[in-house]
């Protein structure tokens, strides 16, 4: 078996290469920290000689074989110890220079290379022609003319890269590759770069200056990312996606799509019209009808998904970071947190992972116990359960949970730096902004398509076990005899002592609001499906007209939950923001590597999402409707958000005590 390992700088076109030369689908944009792991598959059969499997590694993006970050240690790791066959070393056409500095690198390991000489349209569309023959013979290594979009040269390449197997390569660059010092290393870039740039001026590549820009690229970039209107810009634009995945477009599509589910519930139940009641309860209201209830908000999610991909391939993400960076220096974070930040949006699991681009370690670790505060897909049905059932469907819930995450992430940054000494830590950002294009249409479609398919899968999966498991375990006592009623139920009997910590933040004790925030740490999207199962008459949750996804308005929803909208706003913040579902809780641990790391992680989620719902209830009951607090519960709500205030004040002094010896 071949392996061909595809390396290059970041948003140089390797994963648009890997899924044109496997068929895979793997997630691509036009920012950097998009692919942050080692992907593996096999060639095209079309492409591969017959008989012959061939496997592609699609490797991070890398500046440097010195392994700065994360994801260029994953590449690092890869190339050095699994030695592949034969590495295909996809190079920005656009971007000679800078790129051949990595390519120098790589052909130093004598591995036999090819560089795939990409984005030769866009050099085309500018006039730009490079001499390929003459950079071969520079390299000492084949240079094959690609361009990754339209699959040009692509079938030349792995015909070139096959034919290398076997072979040694002879570097064109012997300088060092390791250094120990930032002096050695400077001297050591300087050196390699006066190789370079003569190579680079030799065969037609123009400079990778600010020069070659288009002059309004620049006056669109000097607006983005100043403060005074890339931070309005931002807001604006995240509200708009908001507004239109929840509201203006998503909502009308749900709710056809909602009376098509129902119907479908409706048909599948005629089947079992004259089956026992206890059975029929089980499939048609219990499982069937709480899959349907996080189904239902399927066309929310996958809207959301499609804008966020537009924004992504737009080249408009890495301006975000760059505005934002000042921001986030002052709190302890890097502006490339704000790459995992928007990419929660979707999945916090990848959002983790993302956190790979971040240089500082401790930076890395504070990004990746802060991520999940942003709300993914997976908490947008719980957000659309109660903004409809409490709030008339009112889109602004939705843009203040988002909002209200982001303002979390910055307190938790502050403690975090606080808590761990590093308050006067410096650090820098380079990222590099890539060239603005029109986002492709099929491209966002198929991001989108890809996304929702993983939902219906764990919809499908997880949150169908999970609701069956729920509606047994509400339906039969531990005796195994037929509950008379749900409060004698297995469910009711584990989830009680768990209702009393949510006394203080919803004002009642009620263990089917325990259940479904129990559930919730599996998937998120099971909070919805408890709920569904758990208040009975309420199992289809689907109010097509409103969007209420709980059978009546409003107001009867409050009314049979017995909790007032003070309480549902609280109650829907502490599942937002305590820790998130087993999968991502699974991604901080792989990427902390330390288990301290990771349950002072989970401390400090479920003390912030906690004390956030006791203070949004408390105050929020205080200034609506004093007398129906409950004074005891709040007094004890009290003691908790104080402990947990203690625990931070005396891990911060430890902090700086620790500080101040070293």
């Amino acid at each position: 078996m071949i392996r061909i390992a595809l390396v290059g700088n970041p948003n140089s076109g390797k994963t648009t290469v890997f899924n044109a030369l496997t068929g895979a689908d793997e997630k691509v944009g036009n920012w950097t920290g998009v692919t942050v792991e080692k992907k593996e598959k096999y060639l095209k059969r079309s492409l591969a000689p017959k008989g012959e499997r061939i496997v592609l590694a699609d490797l991070p993006g890398a500046y440097s074989l010195t392994a700065f970050t994360a994801e260029e240690g994953v590449t690092r790791e890869y190339v050095l110890e699994d030695a592949p066959d034969v590495i295909v070393n996809v190079v920005d056409a656009t971007s000679l220079a800078r790129s051949l500095f990595f390519t120098t690198q790589i052909l130093q390991l004598g591995i036999p290379t090819v560089v795939a000489l990409n984005k030769q349209d866009v050099n085309e569309r500018q006039s730009v022609t490079l001499d390929t023959a003459l950079l071969s013979k520079y390299l000492h290594c084949p240079v094959l003319a690609t361009s990754a979009t339209s699959g040009e040269g692509l079938k030349n390449v792995v015909q070139s890269a096959l034919s290398l197997v076997g072979k040694g390569q002879k570097a064109p660059y012997q300088g060092s590759l390791s250094v120990t010092s930032e002096a050695e290393a400077f001297e050591a870039d300087r050196a390699r770069y006066q190789f370079i740039n003569p190579i680079a001026e030799a065969v037609g590549a123009r400079d990778d200056g600010e020069e070659h820009r288009h002059p309004a690229a620049e006056k669109l970039d000097a607006l983005l990312t100043s403060s005074w209107v890339g931070i309005p810009v931002f807001a604006l634009v995240m509200f708009l996606v908001f507004q239109i995945s929840q509201v203006w477009v998503g909502a009308p599509i749900a709710d056809w799509f909602v009376s098509c589910l129902e119907a479908f519930q409706e048909w599948v139940g005629s089947f079992l019209s004259g089956a026992d009641p206890l059975l029929y309860a089980l499939l048609i209201d219990g499982v069937l009808g709480g899959v349907i209830a996080v189904v239902g908000f399927l066309p929310l999610v996958m809207v959301l998904y499609f804008l966020i991909a537009l924004l992504e391939d737009c080249g408009y993400m890495s301006r975000v970071a760059v505005v934002l960076d000042p921001i986030f220096k002052k709190v302890g974070l890097s502006g490339r947190s704000v790459i995992p930040f928007v990419i929660s949006v979707g999945c916090a699991v990848p959002a983790v992972m993302a956190s790979r681009t971040v240089k500082n370690e401790r930076e890395r670790r504070a990004t990746v116990m802060l991520a999940p505060f942003i709300p993914c897909g997976a908490k947008i049905p719980v957000i659309a359960l109660f903004a409809g059932a409490f709030f008339d469907g009112a889109g602004w819930v939705s843009a203040v949970m988002y909002l209200f995450g982001i303002v979390v992430i910055f307190l938790g940054a502050l403690l975090v730096r606080r808590v761990t000494g590093a308050e006067f830590e410096k650090s820098y950002f380079i990222l590099e902004l890539p060239e603005y294009k029109a986002p492709s249409l099929w491209g966002a479609v198929k991001s989108m398509l890809a996304r929702g398919r993983s939902y219906v899968v764990k919809a499908s999966t997880v949150i169908l076990l999970c609701n069956t498991a729920v509606q047994l375990m509400q339906s039969f006592t531990f005796t195994f005899a037929v509950a008379e009623s749900a409060n004698a139920s297995i469910l009711a009997q584990i989830a009680a002592p768990f209702a009393y910590v949510l006394v203080p933040i919803v004002g009642v004790l009620s263990w089917e609001l325990a259940a479904a925030a129990i559930t919730g740490f599996i998937a998120k999207e099971n909070v919805v499906g408890t709920l569904a199962v758990c208040f009975a008459g309420l199992s289809n949750f689907i109010d097509t007209e409103e969007l209420a996804l709980l059978q009546g308005a409003g107001a009867d929803v409050a009314g049979v939950m017995a909790i007032t909208k003070v309480a549902a706003l609280a109650y829907l913040m502490f599942n937002l923001f305590t820790p998130p579902c087993f999968a991502a809780i699974g991604a901080m641990r792989a990427e902390m590597k330390s288990t301290k790391w990771l349950l002072s992680a989970l401390g400090l989620q479920f003390g912030i999402g906690f004390c956030t719902a006791y203070l949004v209830y408390t105050l929020g009951t205080l200034a609506t409707s004093p007398a129906a607090l409950n004074v005891t519960a709040a007094l004890i709500g009290l003691g908790a958000v104080l402990f947990f205030a203690f625990v931070l004040v005396f891990l911060s002094a430890r902090a700086k005590r620790r500080a101040s010896v070293e």
